[in-house]
C-alpha cells in the first residue's frame, strides 16, 4: 500500500499513537504512528474499524486470542465497541510505525450488505455478511488498491469526495467478504452456508496433483458452467483457475520444506506439467524461484 508522508516532528502531539484525523459523511480515516516503544496500548471505536499497517511493526492482542505480530500488507477488522491493545516492541524515531485505521458508519455498512443481499442473492439464499471470526489477512492487490484509493479521497479535497468515498466504500466491503471468504477456503473453515464453495474446495484441494477443468468444478457444484464460474467469482473475487493455481503454489511451497526433494518433483507432484512454467508462477507469486524459496525455508 501506499505510505502518506508522516507528521512533521514539531506538529507530533505525543510519540505515541500520534492521530490525524480525516472526517467524512460515513466514515472516518485515522492514521496512527508511534515513534517510542510502548506495551498495551488500548485503543478502541464506536464503529467497525479496518486497520491496515503501513510502516514498522506492532504486537495486537484482540478478544481472548493470542497476540500476533502486524505487519505491512496486512489488515485487521475490528468490530465496533472492541478494545484493542497493541504493544510497539521496536518503534524509535528512525522506525516509526504507521498505520491507518478506517472506522465506518453502522447503517453504511447495513445499507450496504442489503443492497449487495438484493442486487446479488446467493444460491443458498443466505444473505453478505462480514465475518468478524476471520479478522486478520494478507491483503491482495485488490484490497490494496480499494484501500489506496480510500485514503486518497479522504485526504483529497474534491467537492465530491463524499460521494467517490461511499463508491469505494461499497468496493471494500465487498473486497473483504471475498478476502475472507478465500481464506477460510485455504484453511479449511467455510461455514455451512457456502456447501457449493467448500464442495469445490474440498475437490480443488484433493485433486492438486492432477489436472482440473472448469466442467468437473461446476459438476460438483451442481451448476453450469457459465453459472458456476459467475458463482465462485462473486464469492471469492478470483476465477477458479486462479484459485487453483493459488492452491498448488501453497502445495508446493509445503513439498519445498522437504531438504531432499528436487523442484522437478514438486513440480510434478503439485499437479504441474512443465517446470519452466512452474519456476516462472512461483516466482511471479512469491518473488523468489522455488530453489531460493527452499533454502531459505529448510531448517
Amino acid at each position: 500500500m501506499a505510505t502518506p508522508s508522516l507528521t512533521g516532528e514539531k506538529s507530533l502531539k505525543t510519540l505515541v499513537e500520534n492521530r490525524t484525523i480525516y472526517s467524512l459523511d460515513n466514515c472516518e480515516l485515522n492514521l496512527f504512528e508511534t515513534y517510542q516503544e510502548s506495551v498495551l496500548v488500548p485503543l478502541k471505536f464506536n464503529d467497525l474499524v479496518v486497520t491496515s499497517m503501513l510502516r514498522g511493526k506492532k504486537v495486537m492482542h484482540l478478544f481472548d486470542d493470542p497476540g500476533f505480530e502486524y505487519v505491512p500488507g496486512e489488515t485487521v477488522i475490528v468490530p465496533g465497541n472492541v478494545e484493542m491493545k497493541i504493544d510497539f516492541p521496536e518503534a524509535s524515531t528512525q522506525n516509526p510505525t504507521q498505520c491507518l485505521a478506517l472506522a465506518i458508519d453502522h447503517d453504511k455498512i447495513t445499507d450496504t450488505l442489503n443492497f449487495l443481499s438484493e442486487r446479488y442473492p446467493k444460491n443458498d439464499n443466505t444473505s453478505w455478511q462480514l465475518n468478524n471470526e476471520n479478522y486478520f489477512f494478507y491483503n491482495n492487490i485488490e484490497l490494496a488498491a480499494t484501500l489506496n484509493k480510500l485514503v486518497r479521497e479522504c485526504m483529497g479535497t474534491s467537492v465530491t469526495k463524499d460521494a467517490l468515498a461511499d463508491l469505494a466504500l461499497q468496493e471494500l466491503l465487498i473486497r473483504i467478504i471475498q478476502t475472507q471468504t478465500v481464506q477460510a477456503a485455504h484453511q479449511d473453515k467455510l461455514s455451512d452456508s457456502n456447501n457449493a464453495i467448500h464442495a469445490v474446495t474440498d475437490f480443488i484441494k484433493e485433486n492438486i496433483n492432477n489436472p482440473i477443468n472448469l466442467k468437473a468444478l461446476s459438476d460438483k457444484a451442481n451448476m453450469s458452467t457459465t453459472s458456476f464460474y459467475r458463482y465462485f467469482k462473486r464469492e471469492l473475487g478470483m476465477s477458479p483457475i486462479e484459485f487453483i493455481l493459488n492452491e498448488k503454489i501453497k502445495h508446493a511451497k509445503q513439498l519445498l520444506k522437504n531438504p531432499h526433494i528436487q523442484v522437478n518433483e514438486v513440480c510434478f507432484m503439485s499437479g504441474f506439467e512443465d517446470c519452466n512454467y512452474f519456476i516462472r508462477l512461483f516466482k511471479k507469486h512469491e518473488g523468489i524461484t522455488p530453489k531460493q524459496y527452499q533454502m531459505l525455508h529448510v531448517a
